[in-house]
């Protein structure tokens, strides 16, 4: 039975749009009535909220959280405008002091040097072209390993290349499946470190209205989450998704997307099959129609018929397929493959779809899990590489017309792990920097953002989980800017209290 709170009423709240307060009863980790305000029985738990505003709790619907957590604590590369300005950031972090450890293999055992890891480049807006002898100059003998911000590259000095035992050609960069593996090595540290990082990193979704996350991190999860609610994990729910390499065991196991796991005290379930079929944007490698203008059209690293043939396992196993793809050839093969197999499921970013398969999407019941955040992030990137055609990159209106359901998330690390983030790059078409909307047509309304946010929930209403954010402002109403930063003054999960700001106001009736 899930971990939940007594009786509790969330006192003196409004609903988006309302113009009356209410009160919503919980029990039992669900929502039992919503009444008119001081309607309160006698010997309830109150927490008065002053007339604030309530939403239903939050999803990030695409994270890798052990990734997020580590890159926290990385060398932070994002700002960096080319791969010598990069590869300067490392000289100067290693002429500071000590190496930055997050990799195994020599993180300081035997007295060797601790790998530094760098993390959120982005190689495909930079005037020049990394190389192993440029990072091989700002690192000497320090083994040095950096990740892309869309995880699809490393680029690894000798040192680096030494230690790991891998191949590297002069420009030192390892794509897809090699960069994977480094990845998930330069991860390799002690569990209690990684968790208490996961923990923090957790409190601090909560503290933005998060209340469950998808995770994909590319591992056999389960375990690790299940040690992670062992230790006092409460903070999220979790759906832990399983790759292909881990399916027949999964299904040896009996295990099926949204199965409640013993041990994560109602909070942790098994999320969808994960399959990526083409690479990144960044990296240059999502699978296209038309050619880069560097050349070449991606990699599709799953052909159409292994793909249809692990849709109909997931499906006749009980698994919800969730299909990496992001460029438009590769939307075009997920799309086949998920209508020859004649199951649903999700596509996971959906950043680059041929006008003729929009509809697709809607006919096959779909859902698009989608990063509104690298419209932003990306844009540059974009315009460089799919040209004119853009006007269909990162079509969250088009999708939504076409009768896709929504899902947003944030990919993080790849974008920070912030629904008002996301929720503000959906609904604007624009960021911080001063720049005018790109492709503002593809915009969506609040009331869509906040719906594809919380898994269509839109509105409390009773019978729904007790998973709720208390907010400042009406998230309809406050300008952009406000909305982008929106002020949470508490979350609830299963009617617990997973964040709390301190302005609530608690009384007994």
């Amino acid at each position: 039975m899930p971990h939940v709170a007594p009786e509790l009423i969330i006192a003196s709240v409004r609903q988006p749009g309302d113009r009356e307060p209410s009160d919503i009863h919980l029990a039992k980790g669900a929502v039992t009535r919503i009444t008119a305000e001081h309607e309160r029985p006698a010997g309830a738990r109150i927490v008065d909220f002053a007339g604030r505003y309530v939403i239903p709790g939050l999803w990030d619907e695409h994270v890798h959280m052990t990734q997020w957590a580590l890159a926290a604590n990385r060398v932070d590369l994002s700002n960096a405008g080319s791969a010598a300005a990069a590869a300067g950031i490392i000289r100067s972090r290693l002429a500071d002091g000590p190496a930055g450890g997050n990799g195994d293999g020599g993180n300081g055992e035997g007295g060797a040097r601790p790998t530094l890891v760098g993390v959120g480049f982005r190689d495909a807006v930079w005037p020049d072209v990394p190389s192993l002898a440029m990072l091989d100059a700002a690192t000497r003998d320090v083994p040095a390993a950096l990740i892309s911000h869309d995880l699809h590259s490393v680029w690894v000095n000798s040192a680096a290349a030494k230690r790991y035992g891998i191949e590297v050609d002069a420009g030192g960069l390892l794509r897809e499946d090699p960069a994977f593996s480094l990845t998930r090595e330069l991860g390799r540290l002690p569990d209690s470190v990684v968790d208490a990082w996961v923990a923090e990193t957790a409190r601090k979704a909560a503290a933005r209205g998060v209340v469950g996350i998808v995770d994909f991190e590319m591992t056999w999860n389960r375990e690790v989450w299940l040690r992670r609610f062992a230790g006092g994990f409460r903070s999220l729910r979790v759906d832990a998704a399983v790759y292909p390499e881990h399916l027949g065991r999964a299904l040896g196991e009996a295990m099926r997307t949204g199965q409640e796991l013993p041990g994560g005290n109602g909070l942790l379930r098994v999320g969808p099959l994960k399959v990526l079929i083409d690479g990144s944007l960044n990296t240059r490698t999502a699978y296209c129609v038309d050619p880069y203008p560097h050349g070449g059209r991606g990699l599709l690293t799953v052909s159409e018929s292994e793909l249809l043939g692990l849709l109909v396992r997931a499906g006749e196993g009980g698994f919800v397929p969730a299909v990496h793809a992001i460029g438009d050839a590769a939307n075009q093969v997920a799309l086949n493959a998920f209508q020859a197999a004649g199951i649903r499921g999700r596509i996971e970013h959906a950043q680059f779809v041929r006008q003729d398969d929009f509809a697709r999407f809607g006919r096959l019941g779909l859902t698009a899990s989608v990063q509104p955040a690298h419209a932003l992030d990306d844009r540059d990137a974009a315009d460089l590489n799919w040209g004119s055609r853009t006007d269909r990159a990162f079509p969250l209106r088009s999708l939504l017309a076409a009768g896709a359901t929504l899902a947003l998330g944030s990919d993080a690390p790849v974008a920070p792990l912030d629904p008002w983030t996301a929720m503000s790059a959906a609904t604007t078409r624009c960021g911080l920097d001063g720049r005018a909307p790109w492709h503002p047509e593809q915009a969506i309304t609040r009331g869509e953002a906040l719906a594809a946010s919380s898994r269509g929930r839109g509105r409390i209403r009773v019978g729904d989980p007790a998973d709720i954010a208390v907010l400042d402002g009406d998230p309809l109403k406050v300008p952009d800017d406000v909305f982008k930063s929106m002020p949470v003054a508490a979350t609830l999960v299963a009617g617990r209290f997973t964040h709390d700001a301190g302005v609530a106001v608690q009384s007994h009736g």
